[in-house]
């Protein structure tokens, strides 16, 4: 709990940032919240509660310096200490990171793992890059493939029940981490040739989820399963809207395409999925369910809508009011799952009504 906690203060913090960033005015303002919005959400937030998963798999106690290092280092971002101290401590929860994943290496070696792995480096790569100086903008491909290689391993290790993955449909998972791998680093070096390379491996890598993910077959079930399957598939399809991007538009650093990717990638792909993994992931953290319930639709329907009036209509038409407010309701989306997540752990598992119907014995 403690770890969500400093996950959900990075969530908070970074929220109140995008609010700065819109041009609203925001319950709290600081020097630099604005321009430490993407690390924090990604590391401070997303890092922190992805990471605490993988601790609570590992069980070693070292392993939970990973998602506190990160939680610190988020807060960190926005606290009067130097930028640095924050710096240093996503660099150190990230390499802890890799440690985690040596260690599942070592106790049983997997592809699942090897990709998770791969983003786990990725992460590790964009931290000391940032500590070195590099703007965020040039990192958005490695910290956006640390999320997305990290989910995707994780898929890859939920659809080994599938009739259709076998060693050659896992080895393809593995090509197309290797080659975004290398695809962020030609970016880095050469955006105009890397990030069409990107958008390449990122259709195939969708391409992949979709032919292979059980998602696909689940969206045809009832409660929790269905939730979680059209969690799914709609940041996959927000994983298209980036590979696509990156092949026609290729780099951008600032404005609308810029803002479209970000978005894109870290509210409609990556929150999709934890909205997706919420149900099942956090009762093995915290030890308590949180059970499903019809209403968790609501803020998952609140946040696609308003991305597509932010990104489809706001950033393609460059129309700055639907930017803003698309922007708001995203947040409000995501604050809504929040509370509705917390009163569904509060409230337990939902009673079974009593059958009151008349048993008949002959």
């Amino acid at each position: 709990m403690a770890f969500l906690l400093l996950g959900g203060l990075s969530l908070l913090a970074g929220l109140d940032g995008a609010l700065l960033l819109l041009g609203f005015p925001a319950p709290v303002v600081t020097a630099r919240l604005a321009d430490v919005h993407g690390p924090l959400m990604v590391f401070g937030f997303v890092g922190t509660v992805v990471v605490l998963e993988r601790a609570v798999a590992v069980r070693r106690n070292w392993a939970y310096l990973s998602p506190g290092l990160l939680g610190l280092g988020g807060l960190s971002l926005v606290s009067p200490l130097p930028l640095v101290v924050g710096q240093l401590a996503l660099v150190a929860g990230s390499a802890v990171l890799l440690a985690i994943y040596r260690a599942i290496w070592l106790r049983q070696p997997s592809t699942s793992a090897a990709v998770q792995a791969l983003g786990a480096l990725l992460g590790l790569t964009a931290t000391v890059l940032w500590l070195g100086g590099v703007p965020v903008p040039v990192l958005v491909p490695a910290m956006t493939l640390y999320l997305v290689l990290t989910i995707a391993g994780e898929r890859l290790e939920l659809a080994r029940i599938s009739p259709s993955v076998d060693h050659r449909a896992e080895m393809r998972m593995l090509a197309a981490g290797l080659f975004l791998t290398l695809g962020t680093v030609v970016a880095l070096v050469w955006p105009g040739v890397g990030y069409p390379v990107l958008g390449l491996g990122l259709l195939g890598l969708v391409a992949w989820l979709f032919r292979h993910d059980v998602a696909t077959r689940l969206i045809r079930s009832t409660g929790l399963p269905r939730y979680m399957a059209a969690c799914l598939l709609a940041g996959y399809g927000w994983l298209l809207v980036v590979g696509a991007s990156w092949i026609i538009v290729g780099p951008s650093f600032s404005g609308p395409g810029y803002d479209a990717v970000l978005h894109a990638v870290f509210l409609g792909f990556v929150m999709s999925m934890i909205m997706a993994h919420a149900p099942t992931i956090l009762p093995a953290v915290l030890r308590r369910p949180l059970p499903y319930r019809p209403v968790l639709y609501l803020p998952v329907l609140l946040l696609h809508v308003s991305l597509l009036v932010r990104i489809l209509l706001g950033d393609a038409r460059d129309l700055p009011a639907l930017v803003q407010w698309g922007g708001v309701a995203n947040i409000v989306a995501v604050l809504l799952f929040v509370l509705l997540a917390v009163i569904s752990v509060v409230r337990g598992v939902p009673r079974r009504q009593p059958n009151t119907k008349l048993k008949v014995t002959p």
